[in-house]
């Protein structure tokens, strides 16, 4: 058996020796080109003149590329087209891309590209730099959203207990370790290929057509690998491929666009960062009884993918309770900053914490422990199951989940060993949270749950595998291949999955919302399941047998009383003009949403999982330690274990990077994005890792019929250190014998943790 089986991924023999080609590896064509982008130095304003005559005559430098070289839309917009390629008229923030300088040296065009400053004019404007600004302007990206269940307004008047307060969530740097990259090559009769490091080469694809006034049929995107995408790469690599292809097309000479890490974060967007401003009632034992929310977003200066973040934002507050009575109201506003954009979680993380929140805001407000307050809010298995959008939650397993979690790792006694220890520890605090996840899986947007394969098996047995998923070192190729053997019932060595090319598979969704193994795993299943009926018709009607009875396993070909080597069994197919390749489809069943009253049955199923984590705080500095933490997660029945497992740890240390060290700061005056590189914008390192993690699987099958009864692995664990965050908030409160609700932002910076240590003392009597 293939699947089900820890398999090393497919490339990791070449990662670790460095022998997997990214794009900046492959061999430079004779005659290429490096580009490079000379960006605004203010953050709004109108953009009068570019001298162009002077950037060419600068040492090196070949050519200058601005709007008015753009042959077809200068646009490449997501969603709605309201993104420049290349500004014109107005500048947008500090950081967007105003010219294009063309140079035989790379470095040459980075030079004269970094003065930009030089070369233009621009008359500034004033700028809407926060969220709030915008929001009190009322300035959005698009229209505001309102989700509603219930009367929440009378039931807040009537609830025994209202808590009124507010929320701030920073942002996070995706800080893929590939930089954004695109490599345009032209071809015969008029058409490109584009290397071009993404997550969607179907919308390359046709951003780049558009950009020069073409069909999409001349256009070819290939993607090999990315060195990390998390959803930096979805739609914010078109700016960069429509740059290559225009230039590569106009000088018709290869040009290679590779960003600088700094120019990475000054022109790309990233995660969200939220507002909650809420209003929520609650009863006795914590049961929430009405939430009205108010969900602001930093959008950036365009509309980008942030309606269907904050739609995701709004379907996934409720996390994993029941909430009778909500009011929810999302905000996109629209910022002169750079444009953000889908984040693994794609805005369920910001709208689940919300709630995490507030639960144990109402959980110290009762004295209660946080842990009783969440389960007695959790959704019911057969009543109180019904999302606030419409959804019925069938297929919870977090009451067993949670259950098996909080004895694994002894919450009960170990809260109370830390009680203990903090009476007795003046400066040195600790702090524990358990809380669960429920995320849905599939694109909010319909359409997008779709996928394609090609499947090629060769007269000698050996078998080759197109999908239109895309690997960025999550290990989707290593499971849609472990798929296909196990399908055919050969060894997963025979199988070799090829770059995503947009010529082999049409019409691609882009690998995200944590869909990637279900789409294309079940596409690649499908075609792989044509041609093993068609061997078994093949042979069945040579030796008069029934179809059925021919059975595929261990690299071996059952055929009644006689086995054959599956290479055998091929090549007789071959002789017998069988058809051995096959194309396979997968459209996700059963979903449907109305966008306008925000209702339907917009996720396939759910993933769940918990976690609990253990803090230590220094309380002189700030400083902190995660000592332990338990995770026990949710992913159907495994494809491939060492993979999730994998995931689940990455999607932890990452989730706490985000909620604890990645400060986004913007200069309040100027705009400018001063946390904008390794030196002042700090990822979790080895050394953040717990020395205690104990990560294990939920022994679980998928009720819903996905490839393998598997669940999504991508998303879902970004959620698990919500624990992390809350455990601070814990040891701070112990501060004031956890009667002062600790106004911690995210992230807990040591910056953050002393205000809210000072604002605890201040409120202590």
């Amino acid at each position: 058996m293939s699947a089900g089986r820890p398999l090393p991924h497919e490339s990791a023999h070449l990662h670790v020796q460095g022998q997997a080609p990214y794009i900046d590896d492959l061999p430079e064509l004779a005659g290429t080109l490096h580009a490079a982008l000379g960006l605004s130095p203010v953050a709004h304003g109108k953009l009068l003149s570019i001298d162009v005559a002077a950037l060419r005559a600068q040492p090196g430098v070949f050519a200058v590329l601005t709007a008015a070289e753009i042959p077809g839309v200068n646009d490449c917009g997501a969603i709605i087209h309201d993104e420049a390629i290349l500004a014109e008229g107005l500048v947008h923030y500090l950081g967007q891309p105003m010219f294009v300088v063309l140079s035989n040296d790379r470095d040459t065009a980075r030079r004269v590209a970094a003065r930009a400053r030089e070369f233009v004019s621009i008359e500034p404007l004033p700028a809407l730099l926060t969220p709030e600004q915008a929001h009190d302007a009322q300035r959005y990206v698009v229209p505001p959203m309102h989700l509603q269940r219930g009367e929440a307004e009378s039931a807040l008047k009537t609830a025994p207990h209202r808590l009124e307060d507010s929320f701030h969530l920073g942002g996070q740097e995706q800080f893929y370790l590939e930089g954004q990259i695109s490599y345009a090559i032209p071809k015969e009769n008029q058409s490109l290929f584009v290397h071009c490091s993404t997550q969607h080469p179907s919308e390359m694809q046709h951003a780049i057509a558009h950009a020069l006034g073409w069909q999409v049929h001349q256009v070819q995107v290939e993607c090999r690998r990315m060195g990390g995408g998390f959803g930096g790469k979805e739609s914010q690599s078109a700016l960069f491929a429509c740059v290559a292809s225009v230039a590569a097309h106009r000088f018709k000479r290869p040009v290679k666009l590779r960003l600088d890490r700094d120019d990475d974060f000054m022109i790309t967007g990233r995660r969200h960062c939220f507002v909650h401003r809420y209003r929520v009632g609650y009863d006795e034992q914590g049961r929430l009884l009405a939430a009205c929310v108010d969900m602001i977003s930093r959008a950036g200066f365009s509309a980008d993918l942030s309606a269907p973040v904050m739609t995701r934002a709004m379907c996934h507050f409720d996390n994993a309770y029941w909430l009778p009575h909500v009011d929810l109201h999302g905000y996109c506003a629209r910022t002169n900053t750079q444009s953000n954009t889908a984040f693994r979680g794609f805005g369920g993380p910001q709208g689940a914490l919300a709630v995490e929140v507030i639960l144990d805001s109402v959980a110290r407000r009762l004295g209660l422990d946080p842990l009783d307050v969440r389960l007695a809010n959790l959704y019911g298995q057969t009543e109180r199951n019904v999302t606030p959008y419409g959804q019925v939650v069938d297929d919870n397993i977090l009451p067993d989940l949670l259950a098996e979690l909080a004895r694994s790792s002894d919450y009960r006694a170990r809260r109370q060993a830390i009680a203990a220890f903090n009476q007795s520890s003046p400066v040195l605090k600790k702090g524990l949270a358990l809380t669960p996840v429920k995320f849905g899986i599939s694109f909010n947007v319909v359409h997008l749950n779709q996928a394609g394969a090609l499947v090629h098996v060769y007269n000698d047995g050996s078998i080759l595998v197109n999908h239109g998923g895309t690997e960025m070192g999550q290990g989707l190729n290593t499971k849609v291949a472990q798929m296909v053997a196990h399908t055919l019932g050969v060894a997963p060595e025979r199988v070799r999955v090829t770059a995503t090319d947009t010529s082999k598979v049409a019409n691609t969704s882009a690998t995200a919302a944590s869909t990637g193994s279900d789409l294309n795993g079940k596409a690649a299943a499908d075609a792989a399941r044509q041609i093993k009926e068609r061997l078994q018709a093949h042979l069945a009607h040579k030796h008069q047998l029934a179809p059925d009875s021919i059975l595929f396993e261990n690299d071996q070909v059952h055929v009644g009383a006689q086995t054959l080597p599956f290479e055998a069994a091929v090549m007789d197919a071959y002789l017998a003009r069988v058809q051995l390749w096959s194309d396979g489809f997968y459209a996700t069943p059963g979903l449907h949403w109305d966008r306008e009253t925000m209702q339907g049955h917009p996720f396939y199923y759910f993933a769940y999982g918990a976690a609990v984590s253990e803090v230590l705080v220094d309380t002189l500095t700030g400083e902190w330690k995660l000592l332990r933490a338990d995770v026990l997660h949710d992913v159907g029945q495994s494809i491939n274990p060492a993979i999730d497992m994998g995931q689940i740890e990455g999607g932890f240390i990452q989730g706490m990077g985000w909620l604890t060290s990645e400060e986004l700061y913007w200069h309040p005056t100027s705009g400018r994005l001063m946390t904008h590189a390794p030196s002042t914008y700090k990822i979790p390192t080895a050394s953040d890792c717990p020395a205690d993690f104990r990560v294990q699987l939920f022994d679980n099958l998928n009720r819903q019929d996905t490839v393998y009864r598997s669940k999504a692995v991508g998303e879902p664990p970004l959620l698990l250190p919500f624990s992390v965050f809350l455990a601070l908030r814990d040891a701070i409160s112990s501060v004031g014998q956890h009667r002062v609700d600790p106004p911690l932002r995210a992230p807990a910076t040591p910056e953050a943790i002393l205000d809210a240590l000072d604002a605890v003392k201040l409120a202590t009597p």
